[in-house]
């Protein structure tokens, strides 16, 4: 399998687009901000790893609940609206959460809001993955998802660098009113965006008339018959469960490890990010990938790699150089992997099929809890290094069981 960019397939050429990603830009930099905030009032209040893993738990188990179905609405009803409704239910709870700051609520009520705001968020992830190639035509399919990366890793720069000098002089509901600005600026964007007509094949209105458990069963036959399909999903399951919840356990390993507060954490959270958009960047201008599976597996083994390296950092210098590597290689596994995945997926089966391979992000929340229990138990470091040679350990363990990876 081949996975193939070409400059003159840009999807950024395509006005609708360009106003859609103008949006997004705003509203992932909002949510970044929040993500900062969040993990450091949880840290704050209830001072250890493992109330900080429960905390992202609740922010992101919901997607094994809500995701699938979420996929089945997108391919039955009117995917711009879905994403409306969601982000309005994501925005009312946004402004609960500020508002438990200022009665200084209790710490259930505070799991309680981040767990349903996290539905909301679950719902809209595979909605907007099934929209997205709505808005550009077939060809411009695999730029548009690369620039849709190259915007969540922008964010990923731009929001923790703010929200960790804001949070130096200023309360963190402030930074939770600007992510429901930003939210409700990009509600108006979705309603302006029109998909385009020819995005729907003729077989997706027969969807309507399917219940939606048949739905996923069709969503589950397609994946067993797609064995490319299935290496995919199973070599998610290493960098989700033990890689990707260093962000959320970052505020703990910068605190520990490296002595430093908020505005080295949103240093290092947007360096990350530097590394990431680098590479979506890379896929964006149109280059080409062959064997897509090697470059998988081999970008899993930096990333872990890069984690280690971040844990033994004598200096901020070597950290930032590591999360830039971390960021670097995560991002190449994450695009290439979802490209890939879009490229095989017919439209009618795109929401239910993208809601089951992004439900890979429901095992982060196991691995930061995971994580903050052996770090409360046998120390920061200790749980630091598990999580970069866990990341390259179980790379190695899939790559040996569904070897047809390296030849994909």
């Amino acid at each position: 399998m081949n996975v193939l960019l070409n400059p003159s397939r840009s999807a950024f050429r395509n006005g609708m687009f360009r106003v859609f990603i103008g949006g997004s830009t705003l509203y992932r930099t909002g949510d970044w901000m929040d993500f900062v905030a969040i993990n450091w009032i949880a840290l704050q209040a209830g001072g250890s790893g493992t109330f900080l893993g429960l905390v992202n738990l609740c922010r992101l188990l919901p997607i094994f609940l809500v995701s699938l179905p979420a996929g089945t609405l997108a391919d039955r009803y009117d995917r711009r609206m879905l994403l409306i409704y969601a982000q309005a239910g994501s925005l009312v709870l946004t402004l609960g959460l500020s508002l438990w700051m200022a009665m200084d609520g209790p710490l259930w009520l505070f799991l309680a809001l981040i767990a349903a705001r996290s539905v909301f968020s679950a719902m809209e992830t595979p909605v907007t993955h099934a929209l997205l190639p709505n808005l550009v035509r077939e060809q411009e399919r695999g730029s548009a998802i690369a620039w849709n990366s190259a915007v969540l890793n922008l964010s990923r720069i731009i929001g923790p660098a703010v929200a960790g000098v804001m949070l130096t002089t200023m309360a963190p509901s402030i930074i939770l009113w600007i992510n429901a600005a930003s939210t409700l600026a990009m509600i108006l964007v979705v309603t302006a965006v029109k998909p385009l007509p020819s995005a729907e094949e003729p077989g997706r209105a027969a969807i309507v008339q399917d219940s939606g458990q048949h739905g996923a069963r069709e969503a589950w036959r397609y994946i067993r018959s797609e064995p490319a399909v299935q290496s995919l999903l199973l070599l998610a399951v290493a960098p989700m469960v033990f890689g990707f919840p260093y962000t959320s356990m970052l505020p703990l390993f910068t605190q520990e490890l490296l002595g430093f507060g908020t505005d080295k954490l949103g240093q290092l959270l947007s360096v990350t990010g530097a590394g990431s958009l680098l590479c979506s960047l890379w896929l964006s201008l149109g280059r080409e990938a062959r064997w897509p599976g090697r470059w998988l597996v081999l970008s899993l083994l930096g990333f872990g790699v890069s984690l280690c390296g971040f844990m033994a950092a004598p200096a901020f210098g070597w950290a930032a150089a590591a999360m830039f590597a971390a960021g670097l290689f995560g991002q190449a596994y994450r695009t290439m992997s979802r490209i890939a995945m879009q490229q095989q997926v017919p439209d009618r089966l795109r929401g239910r099929i993208m809601s089951i391979a992004l439900m890979d992000r429901g095992f982060i929340p196991l691995g930061a809890l995971l994580i903050g229990l052996v770090a409360d138990m046998a120390g920061v470091l200790t749980a630091g290094l598990l999580m970069g040679t866990g990341c390259v350990a179980i790379t190695v363990g899939v790559l040996a069981w569904r070897r047809e990876l390296w030849r994909m």
